[in-house]
């Protein structure tokens, strides 16, 4: 299978927003500074003497033993990996997340810092002298260097959909300008030969 690009990947989960509702209260993703998350890689990740790093690599949550939080599960984290010491160095730089309920969505993005720990609680993740491969299903932790807090976002996207359905349904996000006449005083001017 292809390697997805973080671009397509991320402009994908903002098409996914078109489906939610709007979240009228504001909300705020919190997790505190030493917290254990666990995630996976999306795509198939090798590294070696010959290819050391990859930037930009996407992790999304997992379940993973040792963890003491969790992110919601719709969630995407960009992070750059190198390959040194017979270990793999991963450091996270962003995140997007949507948390959805059947009545509300909330949209978080901004940054996060952590890094990759082994289930040793040492820096890295172990790999041999030629280098490793991560998959997906191959859960691993990564621990916060500092306190995350990021304020949930307006969902556009879900706005500009509700905006749409008004429109093809009630027209409320559509009137009928004040200078312009209805659609029944129209047909009865047509069919009325004296009507000015």
């Amino acid at each position: 299978m292809m390697p997805i690009s973080p671009s397509l990947w991320l402009s994908a989960l903002s098409v996914s927003l078109l489906a939610l509702p709007l979240n009228a209260a504001g909300a705020t993703l919190t997790l505190p500074s030493d917290a254990r998350i666990g995630v996976e890689v999306i795509n198939t990740l090798s590294l070696s003497a010959s290819t050391p790093e990859h930037n930009e690599i996407l992790l999304h949550p997992a379940e993973v033993a040792g963890t003491t939080h969790t992110l919601p599960d719709y969630c995407v984290l960009v992070a750059n990996a190198r390959f040194e010491n017979q270990r793999v160095r991963i450091t996270t730089q962003d995140v997007t997340c949507i948390k959805a309920t059947s009545n509300e969505s909330e949209v978080f993005s901004g940054e996060i810092s952590a890094a990759a720990y082994a289930e040793d609680g040492s820096y890295g993740l172990p790999c041999g002298d030629n280098g490793c491969t991560l998959k997906p299903g191959q859960g691993f932790l990564l621990r916060l260097s500092e306190d995350v807090a990021i304020e949930a976002q307006e969902n556009v996207s879900a706005k500009i959909n509700q905006e749409r359905r008004q429109a093809d349904g009630t027209g409320v996000a559509n009137p009928i300008p004040a200078d312009s006449p209805s659609p029944e005083t129209a047909i009865e001017a047509l069919g009325d030969p004296d009507a000015e």
